[in-house]
């Protein structure tokens, strides 16, 4: 685990008041039974390009809030974002339920489960 500043980990524990969370283990779940839901990765362009989950959309954390709207314009629909470790994706949910979408979920534990766990990843 990384050394995060106090602060860092406060604002995220404040977020995860707001939003839910799901583990890889039923995000993997979704995608094998193929559900209608939106994954999308947070993290960097550097990042994403370095492997990520298979299926999910790249709405790095700096602009979601600008781009979401041109992805899903459904504000019902089922939405997993995840980043590295489960914190940036925690940010990133709170803003974009503020935004009015209701079915916001942040995969704990991020890639680094993902890989921890051997499930696959796509690599450019």
């Amino acid at each position: 685990m990384k050394n995060h500043n106090l602060n860092f980990l406060e604002l995220v524990e404040s977020s995860l008041k707001e939003v839910k969370e799901c583990d890889i283990h039923q995000v993997k779940d979704l995608l094998e039974k193929d559900e209608d839901f939106f994954l999308i990765d947070v993290r960097e362009d550097r990042e994403w390009i370095q492997g990520h989950i298979l299926g999910a959309h790249h709405l790095g954390k700096g602009i979601i809030e600008r781009d979401i709207g041109n992805l899903i314009n459904n504000k019902e629909s089922l939405i997993v974002l995840y980043c590295q470790g489960g914190y940036r994706s925690a940010l990133a949910g709170e803003n974009i339920q503020k935004m009015g979408y209701k079915n916001v979920l942040s995969m704990s534990g991020g890639l680094s489960d993902w890989m921890l766990n051997n499930f696959p990843i796509d690599k450019p």
